[in-house]
C-alpha cells in the first residue's frame, strides 16, 4: 500500500493553517468594520436627535411645528437612510420625512399615524441628555432593520412634543454582506493559491530527500563502497546523510569481515579434510597392516576433533554476538581460579617441559565459565609457543580503573605489526603453525583453529573490558582488563 505523499500532507496542513489565519483575520476585519459603521451611525442618530430637539424647543406651539416643518426636517436632509417623525402634544403625527412606511403605523380607525403606532421604545425625557444608550432597535413595517431615538421636546408654551429620529440599516447590512462575501471569496482563493504554491515549494524543498533516495538506490552488494553524495544538502539533512554514510561504512566493513571469515573458515576446514582424504587415499592405494590402519584412524580422529573444536568455536562466536547472549556475572577470587586452571594444565605443561606459576591477588566480577575459557585459551596458546624449559606466569592485580589478569610466557617475540591483528579470526603470525597438531589441552581451548584469541576478545567485549598483547625480547604478555564493580 502506497503511503500518503509528504508534500501533499504538508500542503494540506499549510492550506488549513492559511484558512485558519484568513478566518481569524477576516472575522476581525468584519467585526471591526461593523463596529466602526455602527459607531458612526450611532453618532449621526444622536447628533440628529439632539439638533432636532433643540430646534423644536425654540418653537412656540404645535402649530409652529407644522409651520416650520422644513426647519426641523433639514436635520435629516442629505441622508436618504435617516427618517424623522414629529408628534404634537396630542400624539398625532405633525411632521414626517423619508419614513417610507418604516416607522409609525397609521391608526386603524382614523387612518392617521399616532404615537401609539410606534414600537415599544424607551422615551427620552425632555430634560434628559440624549446618548448612544438611548438608541433602540426594531423592525419596520416593511421588514427593514431600524435604529433610532424617541425623545420628548418641551415647546415654549409648555406643551410637550415627541420626536423620532431613525435610520434604516438595510444599506449597512447589505454593505456588510457584500464585504463578508468578498472576504469569503478572497479566503477561498487564498487557501487554494496557498495550497498550490505550498505544494510546489515543499516539493522543491524535498528534492534533496529524493536525491538521497536515488543515491541510496545505487548501493548494492557489489557496490557497498558507494556513499550518498548529495550536493548542497540542507543543514537539517546533513546529520541524516552523515548517519546513512556511517551506516553504509559499518555494513561494508561487516560484509568484508564476514566474507573474510567465511573464506578463512572454508580454508581452515579444507585443510583437515584434505589431510583425512589424502591419508585415506594413501592407505587404500595398497593393502596395509592393522597398525597402519589404526594409525590412519587415529590421525583421522584427531582431524575430526580439530573440526569439532573449530565448529564449536564458530558457534560460540555466533552466539556471543547475539544481543540476547546471557551472562551470569558474579564476584570471585581471580587468583584462586588461575590456580585451578594452572592445576588443570599442569600435566600438559610438564609434557612440554614448561613451568606454570600463579601470582597476585584480586577479586573480579565476571561470568566464571567465560573467564575460565578466556584464560584457558591464553594458557593453551602460551604452552604451545613457550620454549622448553621456559616459564608461564599467570598474574592477577587491581588498578584504579580495572582488574588486570595476565598470561606471560617466554618465547619468540611477536612482531609489533601483528600485535593487534592476532585477535582477528583465523589470523596467525606464522601460517605454518596452522598445520601444527592439536594438543587437546582443554575442552574450552581451540587448539590450532585460529579462533582462540578471537574468542578471548569476544569474551572481554561481552564483559565491557578489553584484551591486548605486549611482546618484547624477554617475554610475551596477554593482558585481560575487566571493569571494576561499583
Amino acid at each position: 500500500m502506497r503511503g500518503r505523499s509528504l508534500a501533499a500532507a504538508l500542503a494540506l496542513a499549510f492550506g488549513a493553517t492559511t484558512l485558519t489565519v484568513f478566518v481569524l483575520v477576516g472575522s476581525f476585519l468584519y467585526i471591526a468594520l461593523e463596529k466602526q459603521i455602527k459607531a458612526q451611525d450611532n453618532l449621526d442618530i444622536v447628533l440628529a436627535a439632539r439638533h432636532a430637539r433643540r430646534l423644536a424647543e425654540e418653537l412656540e406651539s404645535a402649530q409652529s411645528l407644522r409651520d416650520h416643518s422644513e426647519r426641523l426636517t433639514s436635520v435629516v436632509l442629505g441622508n436618504e437612510a435617516l427618517s424623522m417623525e414629529v408628534f404634537d402634544p396630542d400624539g398625532k403625527r405633525a411632521i414626517e420625512h423619508n419614513i417610507a412606511g418604516a416607522l409609525a403605523a397609521p391608526d386603524a380607525a382614523s387612518g392617521a399615524a399616532t404615537v401609539a403606532g410606534l414600537p415599544p421604545l424607551t422615551r427620552v425625557a425632555a430634560t434628559a441628555r440624549i446618548t448612544e444608550a438611548d438608541i433602540g432597535d426594531w423592525t419596520g413595517r416593511n421588514g427593514a432593520p431600524i435604529r433610532g431615538i424617541f425623545t420628548d421636546a418641551r415647546l415654549r408654551n409648555g406643551d410637550t412634543a415627541s420626536l423620532l429620529v431613525a435610520r434604516n440599516m438595510s444599506d449597512r447590512w447589505l454593505l456588510l454582506d457584500r464585504y463578508r462575501d468578498k472576504l469569503n471569496m478572497a479566503g477561498v482563493a487564498g487557501v487554494v493559491l496557498a495550497m498550490l504554491l505550498g505544494y510546489l515549494l515543499i516539493r522543491a524543498a524535498l528534492r534533496p530527500l529524493r536525491d538521497i533516495a536515488a543515491s541510496a538506490s545505487l548501493v548494492t552488494v557489489n557496490r557497498l563502497d558507494t556513499r550518498i553524495a548529495v550536493a548542497r544538502v540542507p543543514s537539517e539533512l546533513e546529520a541524516l546523510v552523515a548517519s546513512l554514510n556511517a551506516m553504509l561504512e559499518r555494513v561494508e566493513h561487516g560484509f568484508q569481515r564476514l566474507s573474510r571469515f567465511t573464506a578463512d573458515l572454508a580454508h581452515d576446514m579444507r585443510t583437515p579434510l584434505s589431510n583425512m582424504r589424502g591419508a585415506a587415499e594413501v592407505a587404500l592405494a595398497r593393502p596395509r597392516s592393522v597398525d597402519d590402519y589404526e594409525t590412519l584412524l587415529a590421525s583421522n580422529l584427531e582431524e575430526c576433533d580439530r573440526l569439532s573444536r573449530m565448529i564449536e568455536s564458530v558457534l560460540f562466536l555466533a552466539r556471543a554476538e547475539h544481543p540476547q547472549f546471557v551472562k551470569q556475572l558474579r564476584e570471585f577470587d581471580a587468583a584462586q581460579e588461575l590456580t585451578h586452571i594452572a592445576e588443570y594444565f599442569e600435566g600438559i605443561a610438564d609434557d612440554a617441559n614448561v613451568r606454570l606459576r600463579v601470582s597476585g591477588t584480586a577479586n573480579v566480577t565476571a561470568d566464571l565459565e567465560l573467564f575460565r575459557r578466556a584464560v584457558s585459551n591464553l594458557l593453551a596458546n602460551a604452552i604451545r609457543y613457550t620454549r622448553p624449559g621456559g616459564e608461564i606466569v599467570l598474574d592477577a592485580g587491581v588498578s584504579a580503573e580495572a582488574v588486570r589478569v595476565s598470561v606471560e610466557n617466554q618465547g619468540q617475540p611477536i612482531p609489533a605489526e601483528h600485535l593487534e591483528r592476532i585477535f582477528d579470526r583465523f589470523y596467525r603470525v606464522d601460517p605454518s603453525r596452522s598445520s601444527l597438531p592439536s594438543s587437546g589441552v582443554s575442552q574450552g581451548s581451540t587448539g590450532s583453529t585460529g579462533l582462540g584469541l578471537a574468542i578471548v576478545r569476544t569474551i572481554m567485549e561481552l564483559h565491557g573490558g578489553s584484551v591486548h598483547a605486549e611482546s618484547d625480547a624477554r617475554s610475551t604478555r596477554f593482558v585481560l582488563r575487566f571493569p571494576r564493580a561499583n
